[in-house]
């Protein structure tokens, strides 16, 4: 690639003079995220979570590194905490180009055992927060008038996927489903939408399910790496850069895309068939839940 070609790359690539709002950016892949949107050149950058010796380490980073970064504490499963995270960026930006709905609950639960209030909580945080949210930045960028992206964190469970994630599954297909919505909705303002559908990723969040849930506390990854096809599990840094591809000027007027990014094919391989009733599997669900 010739030195021009180089530079007009850079310049999609870049995210100088963006604003932007990160749920779920404490740790993990959210993390991952606005680090890498601050060494693209972010003029600035929300932070939020619920840790907020995590939050507040994060942001201090940044700033560090030039990127104005302030950190919003908030539980998503509250509606004005929810509101209080777009209102930080107008208060200290007076703008937001960006918006990524990290942020989200991945606790067990299938159709035996799944309670109201479990179901209740999934759904308040993976799908009314980001509602909240694209609705708060759409009116923030509506007012401003210089478009904006939106992009969502699904997941290929919202497919269907195991029996023991159920109300995560509901949470993550209304997602999806709101995401196209929304897209239509406000693509006249040339604010856009899209969703990832992200598989089975190492991270923190992950680390913790697996030995809550899957592996009595022992270590699993290189087991579960060694298994697939690609010989390792997701990383998180790759995953943010499809985030920073879909956040940034690169993807032009890509909008109400839903991308799966995972080591399987929707729809390909064998027909998915249900292991018999007394396998272990079965016992997975939400009695032993730490989601309280």
């Amino acid at each position: 690639m010739n030195t021009q070609g180089q530079e007009q790359l850079n310049s999609l690539c870049s995210m100088e003079g963006k604003y932007a709002v990160v749920t779920g950016s404490t740790q993990g892949l959210g993390e991952a995220a606005v680090r890498l949107f601050a060494e693209r050149g972010a003029a600035g950058i929300i932070v939020s979570g619920r840790n907020a010796d995590r939050g507040n380490a994060v942001a201090a980073d940044l700033r560090a590194g030039g990127c104005e970064a302030h950190f919003v504490q908030a539980d998503l499963a509250y509606i004005d905490a929810c509101r209080a995270i777009v209102a930080a960026a107008d208060e200290h930006f007076g703008a937001v180009h960006v918006l990524v709905n990290c942020a989200a609950l991945t606790v067990r639960g299938n159709i035996w055992d799944t309670t109201p209030e479990l179901f209740d909580r999934i759904i308040a945080v993976n799908s009314r927060a980001p509602l909240l949210l694209m609705q708060d930045a759409c009116k923030l960028m509506r007012r401003e008038g210089n478009g904006g992206s939106i992009v969502n964190i699904s997941s290929v469970a919202s497919f269907g996927s195991e029996q023991f994630l159920l109300p995560y599954t509901a949470s993550k297909s209304a997602l999806n489903a709101m995401t196209k919505n929304v897209a239509f909705a406000v693509m006249r303002y040339r604010i856009r939408a899209n969703a990832i559908a992200v598989g089975w990723m190492d991270s923190p969040a992950e680390d913790f399910i697996q030995r809550t849930f899957h592996s009595d506390g022992e270590d699993w990854l290189e087991k579960a790496e060694a298994e697939q096809p690609f010989g390792r599990l997701l990383k998180t840094d790759e995953v943010a850069r499809a985030i920073a591809f879909l956040a940034s000027d690169e993807s032009g007027m890509m909008t109400g895309s839903l991308i799966d990014f995972d080591q399987s094919v929707r729809g390909a391989g064998p027909v998915s068939k249900p292991p018999p009733l007394d396998d272990p599997y079965w016992r997975i669900g939400s009695d032993d839940s730490a989601w309280q």
